[in-house]
């Protein structure tokens, strides 16, 4: 007997009616039981009634898989309205990962086959929204026979399930591909649509299917080209554009088909530059749709004006008052300004003024495109723009603002005071948010102008004496006035207003470094040796240095401790050394990066060359960073012991060395190359370990944008052992600044051919990019 049951609108209002989760629970619980009860009792009358109450409570969040079964039976029954229901359950309650799915596929076939238009709406919809590979494999052929058929409802409904087919399952592409080129002659809107999106999923997963529906380009362009000229359709047109999502699709598979291919973009460059400027724009259709031609234009082999016209489209998209379309603008503007430079710097005002928008987002977009767009001829106005953002700008922004700024004013300095002033102002305005770089950087700049030191150390001399709670700010003053604190003294600078420094107040301004609870230990250690070296640039302070000295020899921080009773020690037993060994840093010169890579080359195999043989604990300690590459066999195999001999590293001392013939110099090797972004590999092996070998990974930046956050890793083998020494930097310069080395020791006791995996991560032209690849091609010679 079936117990009273509530009708599903009667349940919905108590549902709603419930005041508490545990009300709601109680009426769920109760109705779930009497849905279980009736479907033991096998009511064929009520049980779409009770499974559509089951899918209500389903979407509420609550468990409802004991309808599952009853799904398949109302899918089986004759009734239209059964399978409705039965039709809907399935699409909410099965998926790929129950097996339960795989027992409608006869369902599915046999509904298709009726003939029956609303019966193959349901059974065409629920194979698209939950078909797997399997189902996709045994009904493609029935969904191929829809495609001719005349009704256009169920042909649009097969087109759609094609293009789920085609995601499941590529290899099905062949039985859809002759029908498409036959369906773009349909003149139904829905039919077209579907077809446009199937022929981009071809193309997109088969590169036979893109060479064939090129053959389509001026088929697809005489569309589009009458839906531009067309003139309103109540049935299609939006917003006064005739059918905005056709005309968008049609303009995505545009740029799939034109992509690498001349032909076809020279055949579809009059239409783009007709939609261009012929598309409304008062409304979001007419933007999506320019948008879209926009980035057609963009990745197609397109005529410079048509690109210059993009430019200008999305200038106008800054103006507009929404502030997606504004957002997108800068995005795009962002992809094109390395390679259409000219033509977005004509909207520079505009993205400077985004700076200011109050959305972060926003004004994120804007400062990456802001500091894309600095080049030799706009630095001081770009900078100026970009300091002012750097006083105003969010927390979370001023980092990144401030290192653009830094590796901006380094690569387009003018002069060198230019370049001294910028870097100041960003330590004085978000000291704290510079990277560690920026301080060894200044000092270096600073100690090469020999001609600026006084007017340096007066404005940093200045800047801490208003604010010494920067850190870096702090740092940099603190070695400056240590190495040039005798120039403050020496009365006016032409260069700055005159400033009338007495001894005391200097050695003041560094006692009070020292003693603020806001002074790092590393700046406490800076002022420390800025005290330190004033005792001899100032005449009658060494007593007051001393007592300071003394002071800090029982700091609780070790490193200031060790230091200051280092110092100390200058006072009492070597005060004849102390001038000569606090003198003037000599003038620090920059070295060339192949002289710093051959440094590091020989340093390494000196090291080699003098280094105990390790032992195999040592050696175990050697291991794969990323385990990305398999062995052989499935336990590490470590590598023996390297037996001694006269010629190799552990000579005995009363000995003479034996001189190993020289080895033949092994040929780089580049691995890598994307965008200007390139990875070269060079190898060293020191004559005294011929199972080690030295390899020197050097990457260069040769395009137009820095690449930052630069990261490589390296994989080998297990019976191979790898050690990855630190890189030289993050930052690749644009334009073939300063290159980014990394050493590599890899020892190879069985002389095995060596295999790497290396993997590359950085940011460039605003994108993450993350590159794994393999080296199989490496000289016999770091082998054998």
């Amino acid at each position: 007997m079936v117990m009273p049951s509530l009708k599903l609108q009667d349940l919905i209002e108590e549902i709603r009616g419930a005041k508490t989760q545990a009300q709601e629970r109680e009426v769920i619980q109760k109705e779930c039981a009497h849905i279980r009860a009736s479907f033991r009792d096998g009511d064929p009358l009520h049980r779409h009634r009770q499974l559509a109450k089951l899918l209500y409570v389903h979407m509420l969040g609550y468990p409802a898989h004991f309808g599952q079964m009853e799904c398949l039976k109302l899918i089986a029954s004759p009734r239209f309205s059964d399978k409705r229901v039965g039709y809907l359950g399935a699409m909410l309650l099965l998926d790929e990962r129950q097996d339960a799915h795989l027992l409608i596929t006869n369902s599915i076939k046999n509904d298709l086959s009726q003939g029956i238009q609303p019966v193959q709406g349901l059974a065409l919809c629920t194979l698209s929204t939950m078909g797997s590979a399997e189902m996709c494999r045994d009904l493609a052929t029935e969904v191929e026979k829809l495609f001719q058929q005349p009704s256009p409802y169920v042909r649009k409904k097969a087109i759609l399930t094609a293009v789920h087919m085609i995601r499941k399952v590529p290899e099905l592409s062949s039985i859809f591909l002759p029908l498409c080129a036959q369906l773009l002659h349909e003149r139904h809107h829905g039919i077209l649509l579907g077809t446009i999106t199937l022929i981009t999923e071809l193309c997109e997963r088969s590169p036979t299917a893109l060479r064939h529906f090129r053959k389509v380009v001026p088929q697809l362009v005489q569309i589009l080209r009458t839906l531009v000229a067309s003139g309103y359709s109540t049935e299609h047109s939006i917003s006064g554009v005739s059918d905005p999502f056709l005309q968008v699709q049609i303009l995505r598979l545009l740029r799939i088909l034109g992509r690498n291919h001349e032909e076809s973009s020279e055949a579809m460059n009059d239409l783009l530059a007709q939609v261009a400027t012929n598309t409304e724009t008062r409304q979001n259709a007419g933007n999506a749709v320019l948008f879209e031609t926009v980035l057609t234009i963009m990745d197609i082999h397109s005529a410079a004006g048509l690109r210059v016209l993009a430019v200008n489209i999305l200038g106008r998209f800054l103006l507009n008052s929404d502030k997606n379309i504004r957002y997108v603008a800068l995005t795009s503007l962002l992809r094109l300004v390395q390679s259409d430079h000219s033509a977005v710097q004509r909207h520079r005002p505009t993205v400077v003024e985004c700076l200011q928008e109050p959305d972060p987002s926003l004004s994120r977009r804007a400062l990456e495109l802001s500091l894309a767009l600095v080049n030799s001829s706009n630095v001081r106005a770009m900078t100026r723009e970009l300091q002012g953002f750097l006083e105003s700008c969010p927390p979370d922004l001023q980092a990144d603002c401030a290192s653009g700024i830094l590796l901006a004013a380094e690569r387009f300095a003018p002069t060198k005071r230019w370049h001294i002033d910028t870097i100041l102002h960003v330590l004085t305005t978000a000291g704290n948010h510079v990277q560690d770089d920026a301080i060894a950087n200044l000092t270096q700049l600073i100690g090469e102008a020999q001609e600026l030191h006084a007017y340096s150390v007066r404005r940093l001399y200045s800047a801490l004496a208003e604010d010494i709670s920067q850190q870096p700010l702090a740092q940099v003053a603190a070695w400056c006035i240590g190495e040039y604190g005798d120039l403050l003294l020496e009365g006016s600078c032409e260069e700055t207003e005159p400033l009338q420094v007495e001894e005391e107040e200097v050695l003041a301004l560094l006692e009070k470094v020292l003693q603020s609870h806001m002074s790092l230990p590393a700046t406490r250690g800076y002022a420390l040796t800025a005290l330190m070296k004033l005792s001899t640039r100032f005449h009658g302070v060494s007593n007051r240095v001393h007592q300071v000295m003394s002071i800090y020899g029982s700091c609780l921080d070790v490193e200031l401790q060790q230091r200051a009773v280092e110092y100390n020690q200058f006072f009492q037993k070597y005060d004849h050394m102390r001038a000569a060994i606090l003198e003037k840093m000599p003038l620090m010169e920059r070295g060339s990066p192949q002289v710093e890579e051959k440094a590091e080359e020989s340093k390494a195999a000196q090291l080699t060359e003098t280094a105990p043989v390790p032992t195999e604990p040592q050696a175990s300690k050697l291991l794969d960073l990323l385990d990305l590459l398999d062995g052989p066999s499935g336990d590490t195999q470590h590598p023996p012991h390297l037996d001694p001999s006269p010629g190799g590293a552990l000579v005995h001392l009363l000995d003479l060395p034996c001189v190993p013939p020289p080895l033949a110099p092994i040929p780089n090797l580049r691995v890598f190359e994307r965008q200007g972004l390139q990875l070269n590999l060079s190898f060293v092996r020191p004559p005294g370990i011929p199972a080690l070998l030295l390899i020197t990974a050097t990457a260069t930046n040769s395009s137009e944008s820095d690449v930052t956050h630069f990261v490589c890793q390296a994989a080998v083998p297990k019976n191979f052992q790898l050690q990855l020494q630190a890189p030289s930097g993050d930052t690749l310069p644009a334009q073939g600044g300063l290159p980014i080395t990394q050493l590599l020791r890899i020892l190879n006791p069985n002389k095995a051919p060596l295999r790497l995996k290396l993997r590359l991560t950085y940011n460039h032209f605003g994108q993450s990019v993350q590159e794994i690849f393999e080296v199989n091609n490496l000289p016999l010679e770091t082998w054998q």
